[in-house]
Formats: structure tokens, C-alpha cells, sequence
């Protein structure tokens, strides 16, 4: 979905940074894998971008952050994703895979609408309640949105195989598999 105008966009935005090594920012070189918040300006610096410069279609972005009570206002381009422009204004809101594979930037759409065909972290059932994933979301519209607890989305995707309790261990069926060695 990305057009050629928002890869020009996300190169130009890259080269601002300063690099070591093969693209990674110097600020990276040692840090953890996996970053929830960072400070404001940690890895990243912001070019001013006009986005009445760019072809496609800019949508108005509200996200409330039910954990630091922030409310953030910014524009994001039709082909790109909300965390990734967010990060790129020095925006600060909690990720962890930026694949689209876990819960930790799920948010609650209250308005508005976005396209998330890789959004693998939530089921169907509960994208049609309204759940998105940011780091691979693209918004339709003006969006207004609301972080969620990443541990209350995982267990209303999952809680349902847990709520048997644990599972229960058969030293018979162990027998026979050890036996089958």
C-alpha cells in the first residue's frame, strides 16, 4: 500500500539521522531490542514535513494514552503506518514487535477508521470490536483512538484457551511416549 511519494517521505526522513554501521542510528548501537516508551527525541530526530506537500491523502490522528493520560494530535499519510509517523514527530506510545504480531500498541477505535491487513496480533473478532494494532495500521479517516492494557487484550484473544486452568499432567501418556523411544 505504501506509495512510491511515502517511500521518497520515509527515505528522506531516515537520512536525517545520524548512523553507525549499516543504517542503524548511533543511539541504537547497544540498546534493547525491545523498547515500550522512550524519551521524547531518544532515537530519532523529526524533520519539519508540510504534509499539504504529499499526494495522498493526510487523516487527523487523536490518540488518548490510558497510561500516561497524554493526548496526542498529529497527521499521518494514508500509506504509512500511525506508530511509524508518530515516532517520526517525536510521539511517544507504547510498542514492542513493530510487526503486528503482539499487543502492546493495541488501542480502542472510538472514531474514525483504518486498514490493518497485518494486523496478525488480533483475532477477527476482535478487530470487528473495534481493537487496532498502530504499528501496522494505516488510517481511512480522521481517527480518534484509546491504548488499551496489552495484557487485558492478549488474555480477551487467548483467555479463552486459559479459563480451563492448567493443564493437567498424565504420567501414563508420558510412560508411553518415553516407552516409544
Amino acid at each position: 500500500m505504501a506509495s512510491l511519494r511515502g517511500i521518497a517521505l520515509s527515505a528522506k526522513l531516515a537520512s536525517t539521522t545520524t548512523t553507525c554501521g549499516a543504517g542503524f542510528p548511533q543511539k541504537w548501537v547497544g540498546a534493547r531490542a525491545s523498547v515500550r516508551h522512550r524519551d521524547e527525541g531518544e532515537f530519532r530526530t523529526s524533520p519539519t514535513i508540510d504534509p499539504a506537500s504529499l499526494d495522498v491523502p493526510v487523516h487527523n490522528v487523536t490518540v488518548h494514552d490510558t497510561k500516561t493520560g497524554a493526548v496526542h494530535h498529529f497527521q499521518v499519510p494514508e500509506d504509512q503506518y500511525i506508530l511509524h509517523t508518530a515516532e517520526y514527530q517525536n510521539i511517544n506510545l507504547p510498542f514492542s514487535c513493530r510487526h503486528g504480531c503482539c499487543t502492546a500498541c493495541a488501542v480502542r477505535v472510538k472514531s474514525g477508521e483504518l486498514y490493518q491487513p497485518r494486523a496478525l496480533g488480533i483475532s477477527p473478532e476482535l478487530k470487528d470490536k473495534g481493537y487496532a494494532l498502530l504499528c501496522v495500521g494505516y488510517p481511512l479517516s480522521d481517527l480518534e483512538v484509546e491504548t488499551q492494557d496489552e495484557d487485558e487484550v492478549y488474555w480477551l484473544q487467548f483467555g479463552q484457551y486459559f479459563a480451563g486452568g492448567p493443564v493437567e499432567r498424565d504420567d501414563y501418556a508420558l510412560e508411553l511416549a518415553v516407552a516409544d523411544e
